[in-house]
């Protein structure tokens, strides 16, 4: 009696199963195995400024209430340097599909065409997408030292010519541009001295190294409460509601240097347009929240009233605040250091 010939049937079998497989394999190639859905990523916001700093505080309050309004967890990733270009150069080489946004301030893109050599066109490679908040800087000082107004501070620079550093949280931003220009104006001659963002700068300046600065509120306001910074002015057109007793450069008699800042949250012109518009409004719903809104007025960063600005607002005001900083540059004869 013959037995069936089981063996050879199963090995037939097998190998008609892995061909198919194969096939399968194939025509899926490309496919990923459960693919994990965009929402479930974490949402990336780029920063071009060290940790604690004043926009990375703001970025640090934004992006909580962000994810809330997202249903999807919004990380804050710190690249400082140059004013802003290494942040806004990672944020151009990451994918442009809606999951990596920047988040600066709007100083780099009207002043480091003027004063950096880029290897992109911050006016055109990058365009802002929600305005997320703003003011004017204030002028501190180391506490212990003589003068205590800004009048007192000029006479006392005068007096001690050549021996007067002023920081700047960047070469070349705006906190290194109003130092020139107070110089011109009053007649000084302060020396300059460039960090990489606020903090590193405000070691130096309660530890002495360095005597004035123009900074950002949200990192200069609890230095200024404990006493290690004094704030002589404030370069916004009215005095800042947590400074009340300070008064603006404009009122001292120094009108030209009324200057403000905004940051917000920045795009590309290729990203997707149903990504810009989850953004942009999922942005302004975490910025009407009333949490947001009173941590923003305990650090000192204003939120627009009345209607927010479109993007084609933003990028017109963009494009006269470049023009103005490049006049303001050719007034005081800077140089790029």
């Amino acid at each position: 009696m013959n037995r069936p010939n089981t063996p050879r049937l199963s090995r037939r079998l097998v190998a008609q199963s892995l061909v198919a497989l194969a096939a399968l394999t194939v025509a899926g190639a490309g496919l990923p195995v459960r693919a994990q859905p965009a929402s479930d990523r974490p949402m990336r916001l780029i920063v071009g400024v060290p940790p604690g700093s004043a926009t990375d505080l703001i970025a640090r309050i934004f992006s909580d209430h962000l994810a809330r309004q997202l249903g999807q967890p919004v990380i804050v990733e710190n690249r400082p340097g140059g004013i802003g270009s290494l942040a806004t150069g990672a944020f151009l080489s990451a994918p442009h599909d809606g999951q990596t946004w920047l988040l600066a301030v709007n100083g780099f893109f009207s002043e480091a065409p003027h004063t950096l050599k880029l290897n992109f066109d911050p006016l055109k490679d990058v365009r802002p997408l929600v305005e997320i908040g703003g003011g004017g800087l204030v002028l501190v000082g180391n506490a212990t030292l003589p003068p205590k107004t800004l009048p007192e501070l000029v006479a006392w620079v005068k007096g001690n010519p050549g021996k007067v550093n002023y920081a700047s949280y960047s070469p070349g931003s705006l906190s290194h541009v109003l130092g020139l220009q107070l110089n011109k104006a009053a007649g000084l001659d302060m020396l300059h001295v460039g960090y990489k963002g606020s903090p590193p700068a405000q070691q130096d300046l309660i530890g002495g190294q360095v005597q004035f600065m123009f900074d950002a509120p949200p990192s200069a306001l609890p230095f200024i409460k404990s006493g290690k910074l004094r704030a002589f002015a404030v370069t916004s057109p009215q005095r800042m509601a947590l400074l009340p007793d300070v008064p603006t450069l404009a009122e001292l008699g120094y009108k030209d240097l009324t200057r403000t800042s905004w940051v917000a949250l920045w795009t590309t012109p290729d990203t997707p347009e149903p990504a810009q518009r989850r953004m942009r409004e999922a942005s302004l719903k975490a910025l009407e929240q009333p949490a947001l809104r009173t941590r923003f007025g305990e650090i000192g960063v204003e939120i627009q009233a009345g209607t927010p600005m479109a993007p084609e607002q933003m990028s017109r005001q963009l494009a006269a605040d470049h023009a103005a900083m490049g006049d303001t540059l050719k007034a005081i004869n800077y140089k790029p250091e």
